[in-house]
C-alpha cells in the first residue's frame, strides 16, 4: 500500500512541509530510512539523523527547527510519537481489514455468523456455534462446539478454540494458542496409576483481553475459568484449570500458573514466574521475572526470587549472597586465630 505525504498529514491532522505528492509504502527507524519510507523524530538524541535519512517522509513536532537542510518532507504535528502510534494503528486495521468467507472451510448449519465476518480457508466452525459482527477468524483455526466469539475478535491462524469456550468483544487470540484444552486432572488409584478426572467447565475470556501465541488456558474441572477484561498475556505462558485472573493484569511471557489459583486486579508479572496452586494473589501486585510464588500475596506487594521475598528484602539479602565467599573466608580466618 502506498501513501502520499498529504494523505498521511490528512490522517495525522498536521501539515505538510516539503514534497506534498511524494509516496511511501514502507516503515523505518530514523537512522535506516531508505526512499519510499516514513519515519518518525521524537526523541532529541535522534535529531542528527534527521540530516542524513534517506526516509521519504518524517513526522516530527510542530515546533522543531531544522539547523542544517533537509531532504525529505516533513509532516509537522503536535505530538510526533503519538502520531506515529496512531499512523501504525491505522495502517494496522487497514492491512487486516479483510472480509468474507474463503474456501473450503467447514460450518455447521446450526451456527451463527455476524455481518462483515472473515473466515479463513480451512477453518471449522462446530455445532452452536456464536460469531458476533466484524470478527475475523484466520485459516486453519478450529472452533469447537457451543463456542461464544464477541464484536471485533481476532482469532490468528492456528489458534484452537475448544467446546464451551467464551470469547468476548475486541479479544485478540494469536496463532497457536489453545484455549479450553482439559486442565490437568487426575487422581492415583491403591496400585499408583493415575485415573483422568473430567474436565466438565469451560473457559471465559471477557472484553479486551490479549492472548499471545502458543499460550494455553485450561477449561476448569467444574465452573470457569476466568480471563477478566482487559488481561494482557504474553507468548508461551501455561494457566491452569478453575485459574482466575484480574482485570488489567499482564503477564509475560513462560509463566506457568497451578489450578485454582486466584489473581487480582492490575498486577504486573514478569516472564518465567511459577506460581502454585489454590493462592490467592491481590491487587496491584508486582512480581519479579523467575519467581516462584508458593504462599498467598496481599494486595501491592512488590516480590522477587524463589521463593519469592517482599522485593526490598530480596536485595538486600543478595547483596550478602554475592559477598558470601568474603564472609566465609573472613570466617574461617577468624576461626584460625582462635585456635591459635
Amino acid at each position: 500500500m502506498k501513501f502520499t505525504a498529504t494523505q498521511i498529514a490528512g490522517i495525522l491532522n498536521g501539515e505538510v512541509e516539503g514534497d506534498a505528492e511524494v509516496e511511501v509504502s514502507k516503515l523505518a527507524k530514523i537512522e535506516e530510512g531508505s526512499e519510499g519510507s516514513l519515519t518518525f523524530l521524537a526523541n532529541p538524541k535522534y535529531t542528527q539523523y534527521i540530516y542524513t535519512t534517506a526516509a521519504s517522509v518524517t513526522i516530527v513536532d510542530r515546533d522543531f527547527v531544522a539547523e542544517n537542510d533537509l531532504s525529505t518532507t516533513l509532516i509537522r504535528v503536535e505530538d510526533a510519537y503519538k502520531a506515529f502510534s496512531q499512523l501504525l494503528e491505522y495502517y494496522n486495521q487497514v492491512k487486516m481489514n479483510k472480509s468474507g468467507i474463503e474456501q473450503p472451510v467447514y460450518i455447521s448449519e446450526s451456527s451463527e455468523i455476524g455481518d462483515k465476518l472473515y473466515l479463513g480457508a480451512f477453518s471449522y466452525v462446530g455445532e452452536n456455534v456464536r460469531i458476533g459482527d466484524n470478527a475475523k477468524i484466520y485459516p486453519n483455526v478450529y472452533i469447537g462446539d457451543n463456542v461464544e466469539i464477541g464484536d471485533n475478535a481476532v482469532v490468528f491462524a492456528g489458534a484452537k478454540i475448544y467446546s464451551e469456550t467464551i470469547i468476548g468483544n475486541n479479544c485478540v487470540i494469536h496463532s497457536g494458542a489453545i484455549v479450553g484444552a482439559d486442565g490437568f486432572g487426575f487422581t492415583p488409584n491403591e496400585k499408583g496409576e493415575y485415573s483422568k478426572v473430567p474436565q466438565t467447565g469451560n473457559v471465559i475470556i471477557e472484553d479486551n483481553v490479549d492472548v499471545g501465541a502458543g499460550t494455553t488456558i485450561d477449561r476448569a474441572t467444574l465452573g470457569s475459568t476466568l480471563i477478566r477484561k482487559g488481561v494482557k498475556l504474553d507468548n508461551q505462558i501455561q494457566i491452569a484449570h478453575n485459574v482466575e485472573i484480574g482485570e488489567n493484569t499482564v503477564i509475560a511471557a513462560q509463566t506457568g500458573i497451578a489450578g485454582s489459583t486466584k489473581i487480582g486486579k492490575n498486577c504486573m508479572i514478569g516472564g518465567q514466574v511459577g506460581i502454585v496452586g489454590h493462592l490467592t494473589i491481590g491487587n496491584n501486585v508486582r512480581i519479579q521475572a523467575q519467581s516462584g510464588i508458593g504462599r498467598n500475596v496481599k494486595d501491592d506487594e512488590v516480590l522477587q526470587g524463589s521463593p519469592a521475598l517482599k522485593y526490598g528484602d530480596y536485595n538486600k539479602s543478595y547483596v550478602h549472597f554475592k559477598n558470601l565467599p568474603k564472609i566465609i573466608e573472613r570466617f574461617n580466618n577468624l576461626e584460625k586465630n582462635q585456635k591459635k
